[in-house]
């Protein structure tokens, strides 16, 4: 298994990926792990783990187990010295035969050389076990560890710590740690160095589209604001309300428009007709001028309309009784009575 990392906002997040399958047999990807969770998780459970008094009885075991190094030890080079024993005995046997006895003098020698393998297997032995068992802790090095222990939670969350630190100080931790998911799970089992082991079930994180969606009540106040304002109007008294979108960001005449189209929300210009309202070909056509004087008598207030959109466009209140005619060589907005 792999890892690869994604950049979302500033932050970089792992991605656990397994490729065998795919590269071996040109399939997709087997597995996907969403590691930012995992790897929190993970990193809260050595913080948990790694107490001063786990870290006290960790020495003393530790300390316990030197002991008993020290006794296997003693038991190995006491060993080594029978083995040497028996070679110089073997040796001084061989050079004390008559060499004219040569049936004696080749048993004695082979025994000598039998007894030479027998002490190297022994060192070779003891050699071996010592380097295993090398690296008795210092009262010093002790002391650097506890201090380690209370650091260690400061350092791990501190955001100025490179991921590879973090990184190098769970390689000293842990042992392995397998990882399997299901369709909405995530099942992490932990091996410490120690020998302990913990298992880790999380859920699977959301995808980034999910995360980023507006919230259901902050579209439902949309969809309400859309009966009497148009969008640039609608983000500004989201952003005066502290409704931000789904990335946390104020809103702007762009993104409301986004929210109708991607919710299918019924568009301004839509209510407005389905309300009654007339487009401004068809009240043209009734008062039987042109469009661009329905629009001089809206701006005049002889004719009543509402803006669907944040360009000026606007439908027409429908007629009463009395409407607005021409007259000619004269305004509406200039007539005064008689």
């Amino acid at each position: 298994m792999t890892v690869r990392y994604h950049a979302r906002g500033s932050q970089e997040l792992p991605t656990y990926t397994c490729h065998r399958d795919g590269i071996e047999n040109g399939r997709s990807a087997c597995t996907l792990i969403p590691g930012h969770t995992l790897d929190e998780r993970v990193g809260q459970l050595l913080i948990d783990t790694l107490t001063p008094l786990a870290v006290e009885a960790a020495l003393q075991v530790s300390a316990e187990l030197q002991q008993r190094a020290a006794e296997a030890d003693a038991l190995r080079a006491a060993h080594v010295e029978r083995a040497r024993y028996h070679a110089d005995l073997a040796r001084r046997r061989y050079l004390a035969v008559d060499p004219a006895n040569r049936l004696v003098a080749g048993t004695l020698e082979a025994g000598w050389n039998t007894a030479l393998r027998a002490l190297n297997d022994a060192q070779a032995a003891y050699d071996k076990a010592s380097e295993q068992h090398a690296g008795t802790l210092t009262p010093a090095q002790k002391n650097k560890i506890a201090r380690l222990v209370t650091d260690l939670p400061g350092i791990w969350t501190d955001p100025a710590t490179p991921m590879r630190e973090r990184k190098r100080i769970a390689r000293l931790l842990l042992t392995d740690v397998t990882a399997t998911r299901t369709s909405d799970t995530i099942t992490a089992h932990v091996r410490l160095a120690g020998g302990q082991h913990r298992t880790l079930t999380l859920p699977v994180p959301e995808p980034a589209w999910k995360i980023r969606q507006t919230k259901a009540s902050t579209i439902a106040e949309i969809d309400k604001l859309l009966d009497h304002h148009t969008c640039a109007e609608i983000a500004g008294i989201l952003r005066r309300r502290g409704l931000p979108n789904g990335e946390g960001r104020p809103f702007t005449r762009v993104m409301v428009q986004r929210v109708i189209r991607t919710y299918q929300l019924r568009s301004r210009r839509q209510r407005l007709l389905d309300a009654g309202l007339i487009p401004l070909d068809e009240m043209a056509a009734l008062l039987g001028v042109s469009t661009s004087t329905v629009k001089i008598w809206y701006h005049a207030g002889i004719v009543g309309g509402q803006r669907y959109n944040d360009k000026g466009e606007v439908l027409y209140h429908p007629l009463g009784p009395n409407p607005p005619a021409r007259h000619q060589g004269r305004r509406h907005d200039t007539q005064r009575p008689a």
